[in-house]
């Protein structure tokens, strides 16, 4: 595979593990609704922003979107990354320039890229995906590094996205009004969604034409039960005007796919003819209210084109204008000037198939991603979250916070989108210069950091959350000796592992690794033990 080589790829290619760890603090103040809503805005560096998410969503996050500077030369970013090499390290604070005046403009923007996208790889799931917005002027460079990090045969589609219908504002002959979207998985691609488009003739006719018998409406396989998704759960009004639960085929209280936001379902609300019904008997025998059937609604297709797979030529999912329109219809002005149309953003959430994911956008600008999630969530009844990082102080208080609280509370004559988030900023490090714990550092924070360094893997703090231990992987157990009071040496402390305090540990059969402030066990008792010590805060590596 070809490797793209710049001035100061050497530098870089580890700066994303000597980034140190930093802790997030949530504003209450600058938080909106739902505080239990799980989403995020962080304020911050995006590179120390990804550093400081590892410990929580390593892993977990299934669709990535990003948006960064398409190095046009016109857009005034600086680049910033703390790189200790003599070669860039005269780059720092500089305003990237043009073509023809700024030579290293393009290493610039693979220096700031490369450790960034390395860290949204550590957080991308197992089956999650990567979608990248960019344009001609780094696309060669951007397609090269993607395809080193996430491979080559993970690549899914360089989409164009029809940007500009007019062609754009470009005086020469050849008129750019297209942008590009790479998109990769990670590896799984059982996830990704096909697109829902008729095959098959149209054999049936109502009132409406012609149509064909669609899927059914009652949802299948995990989480189709009414307590995975409760608003899911009304009545449909079969033809005969009798109320319709989605129940499955066993007899169980299920759901239904889609919520009543949706377009179909309000349709089939307003004249049941709009679904296709048939009376379908429960399996085995089983019996409801002395009725061995039910009414089961489907949907009514009446596009019979065939397609297979999501069509990959975006020219009827948004334009620049839109976006412009839906910033405009919000503020009553345009307060951030690059935005993208959320037609765009929900078509990428969609390519994933749980309703569930996590989704980051790290470049977040004007949170076109999180109105996204909010208005898919809405359609159909989704818990998809989201974490969206911004730079920008003004633009992350001013624009992305007010643009979704906005459509989470309802405006003019928008309804409310409903949900919320916290709105969180960089905190201080883990370690301050001396390497000692800082001194605002809690117990949480430091099992989060000292799990993920273990183990690789966030620290889900459920039931099982146990201190002492703070978590097993595997046949690895991990346990925190600590109570915040460093200096404390006495035995009796709650930092000093002692043979009476190990007897008091919770029990695991398999390997231990314990962190304290000092150890009164001799070396061979804990080897034959399977125990292994390390010393707070000298043993606690911050990468």
């Amino acid at each position: 595979m070809p490797r793209l080589d710049w001035i100061g790829r050497k530098a870089v290619e580890n700066h994303h593990n000597q980034v140190p760890f930093r802790l997030l603090k949530c504003d209450p103040k600058l938080s909106v609704g739902d505080p239990d809503s799980e989403n995020l805005l962080v304020e911050g560096d995006n590179l120390e922003a990804l550093k400081a998410l590892l410990p929580y969503y390593a892993g977990q996050v299934k669709c990535i979107y990003i948006d960064p500077p398409y190095n046009t030369g016109n857009e005034n970013w600086i680049y910033n990354d703390n790189v200790n090499s003599p070669e860039i390290r005269k780059w720092l604070g500089e305003v990237v320039g043009k073509e023809d005046e700024d030579l290293s403009r393009h290493d610039k923007w693979l220096c700031m890229m490369y450790p960034r996208l390395l860290l949204l790889k550590k957080l991308l799931s197992r089956d999650g995906i990567i979608a990248v917005s960019i344009d001609d002027n780094e696309l060669n460079n951007l397609g090269i590094i993607l395809d080193e990090m996430f491979g080559s045969r993970n690549r899914l589609v360089c989409a164009p996205w029809l940007s500009e219908p007019s062609g754009g504002k470009q005086k020469s002959s050849l008129r750019q009004g297209h942008e590009y979207i790479f998109i990769y998985h990670n590896g799984d691609i059982s996830m990704l969604t096909r697109e829902e488009k008729s095959t098959g003739k149209l054999d049936k006719r109502d009132k409406f034409g012609k149509y064909r018998k669609g899927r059914e409406l009652l949802k299948w396989g995990e989480q189709s039960l009414r307590s995975d998704r409760l608003k899911m759960w009304f009545p449909l009004y079969a033809p005969d005007g009798m109320e319709v639960f989605p129940i499955r085929n066993d007899g169980q209280e299920g759901r239904w796919r889609l919520g009543k936001e949706n377009a179909l379902i309000k349709k089939i609300l307003e004249d049941p003819e709009h679904a296709h019904w048939e009376m379908r008997p429960y399996d085995n025998g089983v019996k409801l209210n002395g009725e061995s059937e039910r009414w089961v609604p489907y949907e009514k297709i009446r596009d019979a084109k065939k397609s297979f797979g999501w069509n990959t030529w975006l020219d009827s999912y948004g334009f620049n204008a839109d976006a412009t329109r839906e910033l405009k219809n919000i503020f009553g002005e345009k307060p951030f000037n690059t935005p993208k149309p959320t037609s765009l953003l929900k078509w990428i959430i969609s390519l994933h198939e749980d309703e569930n994911a996590l989704i980051l956008d790290s470049f977040a600008g004007s949170g076109t991603t999180g109105d996204a999630v909010l208005q898919l969530n809405k359609e159909d009844g989704g818990k998809r979250r989201f974490i969206l990082v911004e730079i920008e102080e003004d633009i992350g208080q001013k624009v992305t916070s007010q643009r979704l609280k906005q459509v989470i509370n309802g405006y003019k004559d928008e309804p409310p989108l409903g949900g919320g988030f916290k709105y969180c900023k960089l905190g201080s490090t883990l370690f301050n210069a001396e390497g000692n714990i800082q001194g605002d550092v809690t117990y949480k924070d430091l099992a989060q950091h000292v799990y993920f360094v273990e183990t690789g893997k966030p620290l889900l703090i459920d039931s099982d959350y146990t201190p002492p231990l703070i978590g097993k992987s595997e046949n690895l157990a991990v346990y925190l000796l600590y109570n915040g009071v460093l200096n404390d040496k006495k035995p009796t402390g709650g930092n000093v592992l002692t043979r009476a305090v190990l007897e008091t540990l919770p029990p695991h059969n398999g390997l231990k690794v314990i962190y304290g402030t000092s150890c009164r066990i001799g070396k061979d008792y804990l080897k034959r033990k399977g125990i292994t010590f390390k010393q707070i805060p000298y043993e606690i590596k911050d990468y």
